[in-house]
């Protein structure tokens, strides 16, 4: 490729994402992205920032007529071990000013293709110096070397000017004189000369001086106004859509900071959004040190859009204290209460087990709501389960509007909401502990707040206390919402508790699916339109009518709830622990069927095989008069495969026909019945019967318990024996 050996001839659209891919020596087009003292940052790609020093300017920084935005030119001088780009000047400054363009895209199959120029391409940057106008500038060529040659300003140049109006018959007398006979220069005509020509260098001087002067008087006058101009006026953050390029002030609340490449980032909250304001003294160096997340702070600076997302170029910035901090924080806390708590709270469908915690899910609304308004980031956990999944999906329904609202950066709804599924559905250790490390981590790296972990259908029961505890004691919050009874020991543990177990309503009728799309509801009801199939999506079986009524309304009958309730189960169980938000978000609420259809047969043909497999190896068993099925599923099951052991128990028992279905693999074992069990009872009862079983019952909401695989065969017997005594 022969135009490689003349890069300097051409300029270059760089489509690379790293530093390291850049080639020293090429011309490339760049956007400006930022001023400072020591030169100008200049964008080649998304993410990929170099420097311009000063030094390398033609011109004084403060002449160059640049503007954050502005397509230019650069030359890549040197890309260092660390990734700093150093940038060189380009005196052409236009398309049309270099013989060519091409592409550069490292990994891309377009790499040194030709770009063709395009007439209603960007406008060339502007080159002309702030304060050299046109006129100016023209001196600097043939009228500098008549001044140079002798040529002064002053009477000088008022002569020459005379000489110029003269009359055009005088100046044609004068010019045949001086053909005919030359004049003569006397001792005296020299010394009127040289007295003409001080008296012009005397007042050429003086000119000077007063010029000197009057522009002196004039800075003074500008410093002046400077001095004496008013402060801008405060506004309201979300009202800075409609100021972009105003010069604001605002006020309110540093609720986090984060050090960049180039300038440190304040986000700023005040009582009705959050902003992101840049500050800048050196690249890399952390601007305002003194001021860090929970000051009340006054911010004056200019409004901008970068990369069509709202700034603030910070130009001075203040900490408040006493009076002046007061009255912003109490803006803050009143605005804060007004739009925290939702005006009410209204079922999603007439269901007794909803209505009866309207005033528990408004207090969970609200703490969900305060996060976002304090820039708290939030923590769903949920079960790696489609009730448990719909669930949390339902929720992250709700927030990310808000936090879209609220925070002007596009990744906010990334930054601020987490979803992260549960593979066993209990709060224990070993998430807890996943959990606060990172909390923490985030909190040192990037002074983030402690989040508010919300734990839908995963924190009800004494599993999850050491979790629990371990939240509390690095202060976060902890929401518990749980459609089943939860245990009086969890009510001390959660800063807000949902569950109809504190009431008297039966809620036997109530999944975790529907709680969770009401309280999405509760926190963000312009969503709620989205939300109504979502309950109906949450039942294996006897959706209560009121939510198989309310799907229907929206589109959804039973067979394509069946269809989004099969595919989400499958999805669930491959990368558990991924919350695969856009392929659920695609399932719950954007398909039309054909992605939930595509992948629900594939867990219908997964699933009907390993059942078939597993009934040709049910073991059938009487015991006192109750029919039980018995399944070794180390033997009879792909252990490694879908479906998951306790959704094959439940598989089985609802197409087997026994009264009790007990699945059993190397240490643990599943429970189904056709009425309620105890699965504690159970274990207990077990644990006597076998007492160096190590028998226990874990995670009862899937009626599991879990024992020593040594004593297996006798565990299970007396598992099946209790359980069999509770019918």
């Amino acid at each position: 490729m022969d135009w490689i050996t003349h890069d300097e001839d051409v300029w270059f659209d760089f489509r690379g994402d790293s530093p390291e891919q850049l080639t020293p020596g090429r011309f490339y087009k760049g956007t400006v992205d930022g001023f400072a003292d020591f030169g100008v940052f200049v964008d080649l790609a998304p993410g990929v920032t170099g420097l311009l020093h000063r030094s390398e300017l033609d011109q004084r920084l403060e002449s160059l007529d640049w503007e954050s935005g502005d397509t230019v030119f650069v030359q890549v001088k040197n890309v260092r071990s660390n990734g700093n780009i150093d940038l060189g000047w380009s005196i052409r400054q236009s398309e049309s000013e270099f013989r060519g363009a091409r592409v550069h895209d490292p990994d891309g199959d377009a790499d040194g293709e030709p770009i063709e120029a395009e007439d209603d391409g960007p406008e060339p940057v502007k080159k002309t110096p702030k304060g050299v106008s046109t006129k100016s500038r023209a001196t600097n060529g043939t009228e500098s070397a008549e001044t140079e040659s002798g040529v002064g300003g002053g009477a000088a140049a008022e002569a020459s000017e005379a000489d110029t109006d003269s009359e055009p018959d005088a100046e044609a007398d004068s010019g045949s004189e001086s053909s005919e006979e030359p004049a003569e220069t006397t001792a005296d005509d020299a010394a009127d000369a040289a007295e003409v020509a001080a008296a012009g260098a005397a007042a050429s001087t003086a000119a000077k001086a007063e010029e000197a002067s009057e522009t002196e008087s004039a800075q003074e006058s500008d410093a002046e106004a400077d001095a004496a101009e008013e402060p801008p006026e405060r506004v309201a953050i979300d009202s800075l859509g409609d100021r972009v390029g105003d010069r604001v002030r605002i006020e309110g609340e540093i609720v986090g900071a984060r050090q960049t490449g180039g300038p440190t980032i304040f986000e700023v909250r005040d009582e009705t959004a959050v902003v992101d304001c840049a500050a800048f003294v050196e690249a890399g160096v952390r601007a305002y040190p003194e001021i860090g997340e929970g000051d009340v702070v006054r911010l004056d600076g200019e409004v901008e859009l970068r990369r069509g997302e709202l700034q603030v170029e910070t130009e001075e910035l203040t900490e408040l204290t006493d009076e002046d901090a007061e009255a912003v924080e109490q803006r803050l806390v009143d605005a804060l209460a007004e739009r925290a708590r939702p005006d009410s709270v209204e079922p999603l469908a007439d269901h007794d087990a909803v209505a009866a915690v309207t005033d528990q899910l408004a207090d969970a609304a609200e703490a969900i709501r305060t996060a976002v308004l304090q820039s708290r980031p939030i923590v769903v956990r949920h079960a790696a389960t489609a009730d448990g999944y719909v669930a949390g999906a339902a929720v992250e329904r709700a927030v990310l509007p808000l936090i879209r609202d609220e925070h002007a950066r596009a990744d906010a709804e990334y930054h601020f909401f987490t979803r992260r599924p549960l593979d066993d559905p209990v709060y224990g250790m070993d998430a807890a502990t996943n959990d606060v490390t990172q909390m923490l981590q985030d909190s040192e790296r990037h002074d983030e707040k402690l989040p508010l972990v919300v734990l839908v259908g995963v924190g009800g029961t004494t599993d999850s206390l050491d979790g629990l505890g371990l939240l509390g004691v690095y202060g976060a919050s902890r929401v518990v919402v749980d459609a089943d009874e939860v245990d009086t020991e969890v009510v001390d543990e959660a800063s807000v508790l949902v569950s109809p177990s504190l009431t008297e309503t039966d809620a036997s009728d109530l999944s975790t699916g529907a709680l969770g799309a009401n309280l999405a509801s509760a926190v963000n009801d312009d969503i709620t339109g989205d939300l109504a199939h979502l309950p109906a999506v949450s039942y294996w079986d006897d959706a209560p009518g009121a939510y198989v009524d309310l799907a229907a309304e929206a589109g959804y009958d039973a067979d394509r709830t069946r269809e989004l309730r099969e595919a989400i189960a499958l999805e669930a169980y491959y990368q558990s622990y991924q919350d695969k938000r856009e392929l659920i978000t695609d399932l719950l609420f954007e398909d039309d069927g054909g992605l939930a259809g595509h992948v629900s047969e594939q867990f219908r043909s997964k699933l009907d095989d390993e059942v078939a497999t597993a009934q040709a190896n049910l073991e059938s068993r009487s015991v006192e008069g109750v029919d039980v099925g018995v399944l070794d599923a180390d033997s009879y099951s792909h252990r490694f495969d879908f479906p998951p052991t306790s959704l094959l128990a439940s598989a089985l028992h609802r197409r087997n026909g026994h009264a009790v279905t007990v699945v059993y693999s190397t240490d643990e074992l599943f429970v189904r019945v056709d009425g309620d069990v105890n699965v504690r009872t159970a274990a207990r009862s077990a644990s006597e019967a076998v007492p160096e079983g190590g028998v226990t019952a874990v995670g009862v909401r899937q009626n599991r318990i879990e024992f020593l695989s040594g004593a297996r065969e006798d565990v299970v017997d007396a598992v099946v024996d209790a359980v069999v005594d509770q019918q």
